[in-house]
């Protein structure tokens, strides 16, 4: 009995824009080779195919003659291409029209540098250190010739590729965020002082905002920052509640841009911490646990009362720690006075979400020795804020945000702040 062939016949199929047909029946397969070594043969292999296929839709089909040609082949030429991680070499098919070079788009496409430079930064940003960057990158076969692992190489990717994303961040527009609440605090690097912005939407989600850099946390650095943040757009007409870590610096620089619009809650973390330190190690705990009660209170006058009669209890023995808990009393408890549900209250009096920021940053720049410059430090960090954005999750108790919107809008009618339709929607 005659079988019937299987044979199909596609001569009548037409490739897709998204999908080819590729002739690799040339290509043999030796089965004691690695996967690796395979899928990086095979793929060059396609690669080459597809240059050659870019070259006869420009050029048409070879060794046929066309009245219309305006571009002729121009045979190939060394070139180099990213592939896992790395450059390595191929013969580039050249097309030529009216004397100049005519581009292949799949060449274009994978001889960008783009991704190279973000693998790096992101090797980096796990920890690998430079000298290891060859070591982290999966194998090619020994024919293969490649480069763009060494030291100097990588090291140059992440200078560039670090420093286009910090001024892409810090030239970023902040006119569409709606903006209820702004977190600002500070990391010591070496020699230097950075000041990180974390705003927090009406939506309860978290946006990083901006970092300047100074020697110390002076009141020059802080306007800085927020003179960049207003120049970007951020809105200082109406009411925005602003958690500080304490910073007499950061507090005037607030005051000055946002006026009287500034509702400023000093972070309740911050102040335990300045009080407890003032106080010997047999004397904390007691403190401890009044000055927590205080700000798990119900009500202002609960914690205000609970706090007072704290430091007069700390005045004869411990001045200090009395003064301590005296000062920036009130602003320790202004979310309590908003009357907002338990578990955004406390998300609202403390810098935890900027720590939280910043102790991304510890972890990406462990493998620095030196540092050389501010500019340095300044890519780093913001290197490790951007990395940290990408975790980033809504505040907690944002459900409850429509209540802190409502509560500053309404304080904006009592200020006779500048309130518009858009402002009162947000």
């Amino acid at each position: 009995m005659k079988r019937e062939s299987r044979t199909v016949d596609r001569s009548h199929q037409v490739d897709s824009p998204t999908q080819r047909h590729l002739p690799l029946v040339d290509l043999l397969v030796d089965t004691r080779a690695a996967l690796m070594e395979l899928a990086v043969t095979s793929g060059l292999k396609v690669l080459t195919t597809m240059l050659e296929e870019d070259r006869t839709a420009i050029c048409g089909p070879r060794y046929q003659h066309q009245e219309e040609r305006q571009a002729s082949r121009a045979g190939t030429v060394p070139s180099e291409v990213v592939l896992g991680g790395r450059k390595v070499a191929i013969r580039r098919p050249r097309v030529r029209r009216d004397g100049a070079e005519v581009a292949l788009p799949t060449f274009q496409a994978f001889a960008d540098n783009d991704p190279l430079n973000h693998r790096v930064v992101e090797q980096m940003l796990v920890g690998v250190a430079t000298r290891q960057y060859a070591r982290s990158l999966e194998p090619v076969p020994t024919p293969v010739v490649s480069r763009g692992t060494s030291k100097s190489a990588v090291s140059r990717r992440f200078v560039a590729k670090t420093r286009a994303q910090l001024e892409a961040w810090q030239s970023q527009p902040l006119e569409g965020l709606a903006l209820v609440a702004l977190l600002l605090d500070g990391v010591h690097v070496g020699e230097h002082c950075l000041i990180v912005a974390l705003g927090i939407a009406a939506d309860g989600q978290k946006h990083a905002l901006g970092l300047w850099e100074g020697s110390t946390e002076n009141a020059t650095l802080c306007q800085s920052l927020l003179a960049n943040l207003q120049s970007r757009g951020l809105r200082t007409d109406r009411s925005v509640l602003v958690i500080l870590d304490g910073s007499k610096a950061l507090r005037k620089a607030v005051r000055d841009l946002f006026g009287d619009g500034a509702l400023v809650q000093r972070c309740q973390v911050h102040k335990l911490r300045n009080v407890l330190d003032h106080l010997p190690e047999r004397q904390r705990t007691w403190a401890k646990a009044i000055l927590q009660r205080a700000y798990r209170s119900a009500d202002v006058a609960t914690a205000r009362r609970l706090l007072t009669d704290l430091a007069r209890r700390l005045d004869t023995d411990h001045p200090s720690a009395a003064e301590s808990v005296r000062e920036g009393l009130d602003e320790t408890l202004t979310v309590l006075g908003l009357n907002l549900p338990e578990t955004l209250c406390r998300s609202l009096t403390t810098t935890n979400a900027a720590e939280s920021l910043i102790s991304r940053t510890r972890h990406v720049k462990r493998n620095v020795k030196r540092w050389r410059g501010g500019q340095m430090v300044v890519r780093w960090v913001a290197a490790g804020v951007l990395e940290a954005v990408k975790g980033f999750r809504r505040l907690k108790g944002h459900k409850a945000m429509p209540q802190l919107v409502a509560a500053l809008r309404a304080r904006d009618h009592q200020l006779g702040l500048v309130v518009d339709v858009e402002a009162n929607v947000a």
